[in-house]
Order: structure tokens, then sequence, then C-alpha cells
């Protein structure tokens, strides 16, 4: 029987072929030198490795080196002197590593349920490729909210239930997410994190606040239960709303878990389903829930090995500005204005999360509007997301965020002006500007920015039916001249 290597990514049991297969663990200081992550990233990739490898024991090899070279070079030192094999990596990158190595590559990928052969015979023939209809196939091949051969209710899509504005109070006035409790292991990572920054060897941005995101099976099983039983039946009507002192809202906060391979997307929807079927959760937040995980995370997954390698390099509105460092570093909400990407930024500084509509709305969509390099976006939005890895944000961004790829990922830019944001949140009362203003001392730098991105990308995007009439309302701008030259001033500045 092979060694397994497990990467920081592959932590759940389904990675192992037999529960007593020998295992190796790597811990490398270089992954932390090469980019300058959210602290609290390092800590959970840290501790979900010490947290594995103590539960292993005796089976397992645990090497904590500066890189991964150095780390083959000691496996005679501890005993290895047979093959190593590999599941599936989740990126270009490191599956280069392993093939260039030599090692056994196991092809499933076992934190998904969509491998890419599976990928590959969906798409055979396709005109098209829409999420939608991925999502339909995966309902049917899964058996997901399925009577026979139809959709639960007679509907594959109730995302018109899931659309609501946020309540008028604070928070939603739910329990919170079931969180961990930190242990010794997770003091050794603090204080080896503290150790490595004092020395100068890393560098990195928000805080390490106490650890909330699960790191072992245990605690991923026990935060997919409370979710269940505490917050799916409110997850679908506000999924896509906002409210600043509620972060959370009804989402499971569950991606890192899944993305460190402790919980199976199967067997959180399935978790969901039961609950519906049981009369525990309605049909439009486990609808609801279900796309995002076997519709959207599996889409994602899979065209991130769809799409050349070179994808990352698309940049089809020809955005070339620099991430300003105000908004790299996290540190800005004291600098920001505007309320919502103030607010938004700060719960990111405390825990390197939130959910998809800031990041798409709020932050994604003023980095397209400032015409940011998409490229750097994209390794921003890797590095400061706990859940964020290559394959996550790389479609989702330079595709789906920054519309770099042309409309491969969706049929418009997501951009969006400041109604959306009042509509869908409670950020804009109390803002010193107003959503409804463009020009002037008061306006909206996401009304503006909206316009603005519309005039100087009009000639990119003319040939695009949806954006036909905003193109048209363009050109009835009165202001525009002035709305430019005032957003081109702003630049990327602290709004």
């Amino acid at each position: 029987m092979t060694t397994r290597w497990l990467f920081a990514d592959q932590l759940g049991p389904q990675f192992l072929d037999v529960p007593d297969q020998p295992a190796l663990l790597v811990e490398s200081r270089a992954v932390f030198r090469r980019r300058r992550f959210h602290r609290a990233k390092a800590h959970l990739l840290l501790s979900g490795l010490r947290h594995r490898a103590l539960e292993l024991g005796e089976k397992a090899v645990f090497l904590q080196v500066d890189t991964y070279d150095e780390a083959l070079r000691r496996l005679l030192d501890h005993g290895i002197d047979g093959p190593l094999s590999v599941v599936q990596p989740t990126s270009y990158a490191a599956d280069r590593f392993v093939r260039q190595r030599g090692f056994q590559v196991v092809p499933e990928g076992r934190g998904f349920a969509t491998t890419r052969e599976d990928f590959s015979a969906w798409v055979s023939g396709r005109k098209r490729l829409l999420m939608e209809d991925f999502y339909r196939w995966q309902r049917v091949r899964f058996g997901l909210l399925m009577d026979g051969d139809e959709p639960v209710g007679g509907q594959w899509n109730l995302d018109h239930d899931n659309r609501e504005p946020p309540p008028k109070r604070r928070t939603l006035g739910l329990e919170e997410p079931w969180l961990p409790g930190e242990d010794d292991v997770d003091a050794q990572v603090r204080e080896d994190l503290d150790r490595w920054e004092r020395d100068g060897l890393v560098s990195f941005v928000g805080d390490d606040a106490p650890r909330w995101a699960p790191v072992t099976r245990f605690e991923a099983l026990a935060r997919l239960e409370h979710f269940v039983e505490h917050r799916l039946a409110d997850f679908g009507p506000t999924e896509d709303a906002m409210l600043g002192a509620d972060p959370w809202m009804a989402h499971s906060a569950l991606s890192p878990a899944m993305n460190l391979g402790l919980l199976h997307p199967l067997e959180a929807v399935h978790a969901a389903e039961q609950a519906y079927r049981e009369g525990r959760a309605p049909l439009n937040s486990v609808e609801g829930y279900v796309r995002q995980v076997i519709g959207w995370r599996e889409y994602i997954w899979s065209l991130y090995w769809h799409f050349p390698e070179d994808y990352r390099d698309r940049n089809f509105l020809a955005a070339d500005t620099d991430v300003p460092e105000w908004f790299r570093t996290l540190d800005a909400d004291e600098q920001v204005t505007a309320n919502c990407l103030s607010s938004v930024l700060r719960d990111l500084r405390e825990r390197g999360w939130v959910h998809h509509i800031p990041r798409l709305m709020v932050l994604g969509n003023y980095a397209l509007q400032r015409g940011w390099n998409p490229r750097q976006v994209t390794a921003w939005f890797h590095e400061v997301f706990v859940d964020g890895y290559d394959w996550v944000m790389l479609p989702n961004v330079t595709g789906m965020s920054q519309h770099a790829d042309g409309g491969l990922m969706t049929t418009k830019p997501y951009a969006g002006g400041g109604a959306y944001i009042d509509r869908m949140s409670d950020y804009c009362g109390g803002c010193a500007y107003d959503p409804k203003v463009r020009v002037g001392p008061t306006a909206c730098p996401y009304t503006a920015g909206y316009w603005a991105f519309l005039e100087r990308n009009a000639d990119r995007l003319q040939g695009n039916r949806r954006m036909r009439q905003p193109l048209l309302g363009l050109s009835r701008l009165r202001d525009l001249d002035a709305l430019v030259a005032q957003e081109r001033e702003r630049g990327s500045a602290p709004p």
C-alpha cells in the first residue's frame, strides 16, 4: 500500500483508501512567504494539518519544513522508502508539482461530487455552458429534491422566493453558527505565527481572532448539524441580503470546512434535503442551499479545470490599475467613508470571511468599477479569504466578478450602483453618501462608479444585448462629463 500524501485541503477520511493507510502530512513555511495571507487563514491551515496529524498518530509522518522538496529529501529518514500517492490536487501548480515528481495520482477529487471526467461528459456536444443546466443535471443524477423524474414542488429553481431585502432590524435574530473551542494546538499555532512574524519570515494581513472555522471532522459535522437545525429554515429568503451587525445572516459558513476536505458536499445537501423531507425546513431555503453547494460550488470546481490555465490572464475590459494598498491591507475602515465598503472590509479583517453578496456586490463590484487589474484582484481574494483557493477564486473573480473573460462565465458584468446596495442592505442609512446622487460631495461612489464604468467600457460592451438598456441610460445622462471627471479625480483613493 502506498503512503498517501495528504495536502492541507485533503483532511477528511475520504482521502485515505483505508483507515490504516500510512500518510504523510507536510507543513511548509515557504507557502506563507510567497503570499501575504490573512492571518486567520494561515492559522486555519496549520491548525487543520496539526490536528489531522494528531488524529492519525503513528499512522502518519508529519514534517514541519521550509519547502515541500525539503520534505521529500527527508522521507528516508522517517522510514518512507516506497512510492507516494496523492488524491487529485486542487490547483494547477500542485498538480504539476506531484506529476513532475512521479507520484501516483488518484484521479477523483474526493472533496467534490463531480470528477473532471463527469464534467467533460456533460459538456460534450453542448453549445452553451449554463450553471442552471449543470445544476439540474446534478439534481437528477444524485436524486436530490426529486419526485421521480420531476423536481420536488414542480420547479427546479426557487430563486424568485430568495431575493428578499433584509428585515427592518439590526440582525436576523438567529443563533450564531456553532463555534469550536480552541485548544493547545491552536495556542501553539498562534505562538509559531507570532514568532515567524517577529523574525521577519512572513507577513500577514487581518486579525487572528479566536478560531471560528472547523479544523476537524468532528467540528465540521457539529457545524453542519447546528446549521440544519437552527439556521437552514431561514436561509433562503435573505440569502442575498446584508446587515451590518449580522455578518453571518443565515449562511452556514461551512465553506472553509468543505474546502479543507473535512465535509463532503453530498453530506451537506443530503442533510438539508432530509430536513425538508421531515418538515423542518421549507423548500425554498433547502433548494437555495442545494443550488449553492451542488450547483455553483461544483460548477466552479469543474470550470477551473475546463478552462485553459491561461484563463487567469484574461482581461477583456483592459483593466490595468493596481489594487491599492489601503484595500490590500484590510485596515481601511477608518480611511473609508462609504459605510458598506468600510463595514465589509472590517468584517473581512476580523474573520477572513464575508458571505457571497458582500464579496460580489461590495468588494468585487468596487474593483470592477475602478478598473483594477483582474489578476491582482483574483490573487487578493485568494489571499484574504479563509476559504479562498485558486480553484475557487479564478472562475469566481476573474470570470464572474470582474468579467475579465468577456462573458464565458456570465452574460453581463456584475456592476451595480448604490440602489442595489440600498435595497439589499442597511448600509446606506446614516452613510455620508446618498445612493441616489451621482455627482457632488454626497455622490455615492457605487452609483457614480457604475456610470463611470459604463462610460469607460461602452465600446467593449455595446455588442452585449443585456447591456443595451444600461448603455442607453448612459447616453441620456446630462451630467456625464462632470461625473466622469469626478470619478477620474477620485481614482483609487479610499471612497
